[in-house]
């Protein structure tokens, strides 16, 4: 949707399969929501590492040929949608270099809060950077190490940046799969017959028929070689601090994130907040697909019908040529259409996971009622986005959130719905059985638990939206 926060990355990685290059290629399209923007595949074989990448989707970059490029039974991958850096093949990730040592490659998911800080003192020693995403820090800094293990290179690189990363690192024999101490950003562990795979989410294991393990902890550093497995706790133990947006929205409903399965948690907020928030509606629709599955446990939870009132078309490729004045709202019908016979003369409420400038929803309120809905009354399964996110998630800048200049009259006003209701802060996190404050509410709340270190931070994330990548 068009106004919807952006996903972050997606990360995949295999060792120890002779197909380990097409297993992340399958994985890569079982995390293909987490990023449209780019994709790569780097591969090791007898000492030397492969390297593809591409911009736009999987299936666009990918194909027979370009696969047996990739050789060897060690692999990692990566799916982008950029929070830093711009939209070009240079940021294509995984990176790759070549230094004293070897070759080494990564693929990130997640935003340095220290990066800029960290970029311009590595170019004042002479460090020469290929791209401008924040990830490219990490592998100068290892290169720059003196250590000379590579788990001890990829303890000292990481010790020096702040914010939140969910990465794996290979070089021609290992693989290291790691999580920042707060744990911002999902990573877990699998095995398939005798390789192991790594996967920003569980999903990819049951595509490619691999044994869930468990989570990468937070602040774990796990070396991967022909040893097996080795885990290291490199820094000091802090209070997690996971993405709770990976709940609400981001994560694929299939997977099982932070010791929860998502589908669950998500219907779980839907009766939750019809608890909090029961609307005075005939039926429950939800805004696809976002909205489906809170939208299935507010309807059971009110007793209300469950209703698809708004079929999506999910043929929209990422751009089209919008005409000029003949259609208003053009982006968003191409998206969404409304079903008159299930509308018309109903009182609506209308369930979808968040809000961020509030465009979409407005023309989305409309539609409603230029199909036949006697009222409209909104719901909505996340509490106000009222601060930016500098953890991983693409987020606007705070004056662009509804939610963060304008009182909840206001907003229902702009949007013109008969009514609007937030889930609160607390009783979203109600829903989690165990750890529920192991959650980041940032964006909601604007308790940032990593201090992002300089003003040039909040330029960066401006300069983002300006230049058009949302």
């Amino acid at each position: 949707m068009l106004d919807k926060l952006h996903e972050e990355c997606g990360v995949m990685g295999v060792y120890g399969h002779a197909e380990a290059a097409n297993l992340v290629y399958l994985g890569l399209y079982a995390l293909q929501h987490r990023g449209q923007e780019s994709a790569g595949i780097v591969s090791s074989d007898r000492g030397k590492l492969h390297h593809e990448i591409g911009m736009g989707l999987v299936a666009d970059i990918f194909n027979n040929e370009r696969l047996k490029k990739l050789p060897g039974k060690i692999a990692i991958g990566h799916n982008r949608y950029s929070t830093a850096g711009d939209s070009a093949l240079a940021n294509a990730q995984p990176c790759l270099i070549n230094y004293s040592e070897g070759s080494l490659a990564l693929a990130h998911n997640g935003n340095l809060v220290n990066a800029l800080k960290i970029r311009k003192e590595l170019g004042e020693s002479g460090s020469i950077f290929q791209s401008t995403n924040d990830s490219e820090v990490i592998v100068h800094l290892m290169a720059q190490a003196k250590e000379n293990s590579f788990i001890d290179r990829a303890a000292s690189a990481l010790g020096q940046v702040k914010g939140a990363y969910s990465l794996a690192l290979m070089t021609e024999d290992e693989m290291i799969a790691a999580r920042d101490p707060q744990g911002f950003r999902p990573l877990c562990l699998g095995k398939l017959d005798s390789a192991y795979v790594i996967a920003s989410e569980s999903c990819v294991f049951d595509l490619i028929e691999a044994t869930y393990i468990r989570e990468i902890e937070p602040g774990e550093l796990l070396l991967i070689n022909k040893d097996g497995l080795k885990s290291f706790f490199p820094f000091p133990k802090t209070k997690p601090q996971q993405c709770v947006f990976e709940h609400i929205y981001f994560s694929r409903p299939d997977s099982f994130l932070f010791n929860e399965p998502v589908y669950e948690v998500r219907k779980a907020m839907g009766r939750a907040l019809a608890q909090e928030w029961p609307a005075d509606a005939d039926l429950v629709v939800p805004v696809p697909d976002s909205g489906v599955i809170s939208a299935m446990g507010y309807a059971e939870e009110s007793g209300l019908p469950y209703e698809m009132g708004l079929i999506r078309n999910h043929y929209v490729g990422r751009t089209f040529i919008e005409p000029q004045s003949q259609i208003r709202h053009f982006g968003v019908k191409i998206k969404l259409n409304a079903v008159k016979p299930v509308l018309e003369g109903k009182r609506v409420a209308v369930i979808d996971d968040s809000i961020v400038r509030g465009t979409t929803s407005r023309k989305i309120v409309k539609m409603l009622r230029d199909a036949g809905a006697k009222e409209v009354h909104i719901r909505i399964s996340s509490p106000p986005i009222r601060f930016s996110c500098f953890y991983g998630i693409d987020t606007p800048t705070k004056n662009e959130l509804i939610a963060s200049k304008q009182t909840l009259k206001e907003i229902n006003d702009f949007l013109q719905a008969d009514s609007i209701q937030y889930i609160s802060v607390e009783k979203m996190l109600s829903v989690f059985k165990d750890n529920k404050e192991h959650f980041c509410t940032a964006c909601f709340d604007g308790n940032y638990p990593v201090p992002v270190e300089d003003s040039e931070a909040d330029l960066q994330q401006l300069s983002l939206f300006m230049s058009g990548q949302q």
